[in-house]
């Protein structure tokens, strides 16, 4: 429908990074993957949480969340597409605020597919409600890109030029001068539409280049963290000696198409996940809710993540990653005050029977740890000084743990 040249689905690069709202199994996700387009799963966390289970099952990312007081934990311009199929979400209500969260998560010049009874407008009520939406959304600058018996396809502006031009008092207004539209940890939704920086204004567009490249160029927004190109790059270096000593130390135990969800639990710009481009693999990573804002510079890189706090337990069902990734995490809660043992209870919840977790950290957290390992049924597989990384300069301790399959039994007759 949207004709891209040569008919290629990621738009030459282009299209990298896409939300599906109310992914079901993630067959929509699924389908992207061959195209080197990486979705976003959305499935709200009432009836359907299975679903997101089947998906994550599939090595599709997925993820637990809900559209409904609060942002969406993305930061603003994450995606070049959104998708909701058979979709009956009210994206009306409220004065549209489900819709404008959609526009904030939305890059300049990225597209909303909107596959629901109401574009096809067979009946009173499908009319009155598609008439609603079309009014509202051209309020919003959108306009459409192809339309198809049931399934329409808005594009949104690439700069600020439709916003200035509306008449005074229209509705949606702007957001206010002061809002951060990348502020999303327990920030409200508000029914505003958010503008574009000036730099993204004047570029008319993100100003990303092309996947496979934006992986490792340093992206406009950089600045904005206080990162220049060449801490960018001494990242990417580092991360990629880090990684290359992991696959080292697990060598042994990896079997072929074993790993495919990963987790980086604490990810600064993404470059643990960067360094595993050559690896059939995912990465969801997460960024701290209370430390520098780096999770935009992780989309533009095309990659995806969202905030977590790690006194709290993760949105997903049990048992749906391979490996997780802990560097200095255990080091953070302890001085947040919270508590490490149910920080490894949740570990060994969302971890796979014989996935692996890659512990970095300070020694003392490594003792605790080792502790722990009889009661969780884990084995440990490996044990490094970061030094053999020529880092001499930290004294992280590097601990490779797998978990093991056990069965309930097991656990009784070891009490006996």
């Amino acid at each position: 429908m949207l004709r891209f040249p040569h008919n290629k689905i990621n738009n030459r690069g282009k299209v990298r990074t896409v939300l599906d709202v109310g992914c079901g199994v993630a067959s929509f996700g699924g389908y992207l993957l061959s195209s080197d387009v990486l979705t976003m799963s959305l499935a709200p966390n009432d009836v359907h949480q299975n679903q997101i289970q089947f998906a994550l099952e599939r090595g599709i990312p997925a993820y637990l969340g809900v559209l409904g007081t609060k942002r969406l934990p993305y930061p603003s311009r994450s995606f070049e597409f959104s998708h909701c199929s058979r979709c009956r979400i009210d994206w009306l209500q409220r004065n549209g605020i489900l819709l404008l969260e959609l526009d904030r998560v939305l890059r300049p010049g990225g597209y909303f597919a909107y596959s629901s009874p109401e574009a096809y407008a067979q009946d009173e009520e499908d009319l009155r409600i598609w008439k609603q939406m079309s009014a509202f959304v051209e309020k919003m600058c959108w306009k459409i890109a192809a339309k198809q018996d049931q399934t329409v396809i808005w594009v949104k502006p690439l700069t600020n030029d439709c916003y200035m031009e509306r008449p005074p008092g229209t509705e949606p207004p702007l957001c206010r001068s002061n809002d951060d539209p990348d502020a999303v940890w327990g920030v409200p939704m508000e029914a505003c539409i958010s503008p574009y920086s000036e730099q993204m204004h004047r570029a008319r567009g993100s100003g990303l280049v092309p996947w496979p490249a934006r992986l490792t160029t340093p992206p406009p927004r950089l600045a904005e963290i206080g990162y220049s190109k060449r801490m960018f790059e001494k990242d990417m270096e580092l991360w990629q000696q880090r990684v290359g000593h992991y696959w080292s130390l697990l060598s042994s135990k990896i079997k072929p198409n074993k790993l495919r969800n990963l987790m980086d639990m604490k990810t600064q710009i993404g470059s643990f996940a960067a360094a595993l481009k050559n690896e059939d693999v995912w990465v969801m990573n997460l960024v701290s809710e209370n430390g520098p804002n780096t999770l935009k510079i992780i989309y533009d890189r095309g990659l995806i993540g969202a905030l977590h706090n790690w006194c709290e337990a993760f949105s997903t069902y049990p048992r749906t990653y391979d490996l997780l990734h802990a560097w200095t995490v255990f080091s953070d809660i302890e001085k947040k005050g919270c508590s490490a043992e149910d920080l490894l209870i949740e570990m060994d919840r969302i971890l796979r029977p014989q996935g692996f977790i890659i512990v970095r950290d300070k020694p003392p957290v490594v003792e605790l740890i080792k502790k722990y390992l009889p009661a969780l049924h884990w084995e440990e597989v490996a044990t490094a000084d970061s030094n053999r990384e020529l880092e001499q300069y930290e004294d992280d301790i590097i601990f490779i743990i797998q978990k093991k399959m056990w069965y309930t039994s097991e656990s009784f007759s070891d009490s006996e």
